[in-house]
């Protein structure tokens, strides 16, 4: 190994998806992958997961299953011409009885044209095409590639099978990695599921000839720790706010902890999370507690006067108590509700007993007449009607029976109870 130039990753890359570590999913028995090699016959497939998971090399191991000719492209680097002179090339293998797999790394690179300029060649079978992307390809993938494709979801490598690897390394290499065993499993376990970098650091400590076995706390003085994988923008972003959301939402406040500290330790905006948070609060609290929009509202406050790292208690603070709050809905139904409603009726005035009338022609057209000033009745209720006259009257806001909304109820019965009372009385 010490006298080749390639990286370790590569050399060591598996020739057949059986050395392919993980991957049960697609490569298991009844994984989409293996019943394609059983049947020597592939189709057109792409591959979502994260980086170091092993789409390269599936992708290669295809090819040699079926002995077809890999053509590897990255769509960082390539264009529409790059495209069409590989599928000139294809067709002349093809002419010939060779087969040809093309294999496109980082697909979502690539814009609607470029995307559209493989469709030909995918349906008349000039190549075989695998696509390999970290983003969400019905997100990023226009309808026309996805419909001609499989898509095969890959997973972050679990911890039992980067130790594989490493055992797979050190067979390889003919030599102990110099680390002990619990910092075996440290490297293991902060490569986060990327082969490629727990790979690549093998072959740091391999080069750099350390005198004796590092333990996990030397191991991390000797190495640059992976970046926490968690992009700011893309499905990662998203599926890390998510968990958050839900986490809250099920009231497991542990769980809503560990992901904020997830999207913060990667370096996410806290102000986009504190957004989140007071929409949170908003939405999925509510009336239930008043105090949780105050809270976030107030804690989003302190982190901007002070920053990091004064300033994240009071984040953790707030995940705490939107967590441990009551939880209701019934304000954002009774928005929708309302809203709904509105819309319908969009063309209907406010009954005229409840118009102001500043001048004589709007009083003369019944503009607050009948009105009564509530305060002053003997109940503070009047009961008069405060809908559209040719509109039954509606109810949008239904409280639960939980936290501060169980007071809430009882306050709407009261007014409800006066106002049945005050109607009765005036039909009387």
């Amino acid at each position: 190994m010490q006298n080749n130039s390639r990286p370790l990753a590569d050399l060591m890359r598996p020739n057949t998806i059986d050395e392919v570590v993980g991957q049960t999913a697609l490569l298991g028995e009844n994984g989409i992958v293996r019943r394609m090699v059983a049947a020597h016959k592939l189709s057109n497939l792409l591959l979502w997961g994260p980086p170091g998971c092993g789409k390269t090399t599936i992708a290669r191991a295809l090819a040699n299953s079926v002995d077809m000719d890999f053509v590897p492209m990255s769509a960082v680097f390539s264009g529409t011409a790059d495209i069409k002179k590989t599928m000139e090339v294809a067709r002349t293998n093809s002419a010939l009885g060779r087969g040809t797999l093309l294999f496109i790394d980082e697909i979502h690179r690539f814009n609607k044209t470029q995307q559209d300029t493989l469709l030909p060649y995918l349906e008349d079978g000039t190549v075989v095409f695998i696509g390999a992307t970290t983003e969400n390809p019905s997100f990023n993938l226009n309808n026309a590639l996805l419909s001609r494709c499989h898509i095969g979801v890959l997973e972050p490598l679990n911890t039992a099978d980067l130790m594989t690897l490493i055992e797979r390394a050190e067979k390889f290499i003919g030599k102990k990695i110099p680390l002990n065993p619990d910092a075996k499993k440290h490297l293991a376990e902060i490569s986060d599921g990327d082969a490629r970098f727990l790979l690549n650091t093998i072959e740091y400590l391999v080069n750099a000839k350390f005198k004796k076995n590092l333990g996990p706390d030397e191991l991390d003085n000797v190495i640059q720790k992976r970046a926490p994988l968690s992009d700011k923008s893309g499905d990662e972003h998203y599926n890390m706010i998510s968990a958050v959301h839900k986490s809250l939402r099920a009231s497991d406040t542990d769980a809503a902890l560990y992901w904020v500290a997830r999207m913060m330790t990667a370096g996410q905006d806290p102000m986009y999370i504190f957004r989140r948070l007071t929409r949170f609060a908003m939405e999925d609290i509510g009336l239930a507690d008043p105090n949780a929009m105050q809270m976030a509202l107030t804690a989003w406050q302190v982190y901007e006067r002070m920053g990091s790292p004064e300033g994240d208690i009071a984040m953790t603070e707030l995940v705490i108590y939107l967590g441990t709050a009551p939880k209701s809905i019934a304000a954002y139904k009774a928005q929708g509700a309302s809203y709904a409603i509105a819309k319908q009726t969009s063309n209907l005035m406010p009954p005229k007993n409840i118009l102001n009338a500043p001048t004589k022609m709007m009083k003369n057209l019944g503009y607050g007449k009948n009105y009564v000033y509530d305060p002053e009745t003997e109940s503070g209720c009047s009961g008069q009607n405060c809908f559209p006259e040719s509109m039954s009257r509606q109810s949008f806001y239904h409280p639960i029976e939980r936290g501060f909304e169980r007071e809430i109820k009882k306050r709407l019965e009261y007014w409800n109870t006066l106002r049945a009372r005050a109607n009765k009385d005036s039909e009387n």
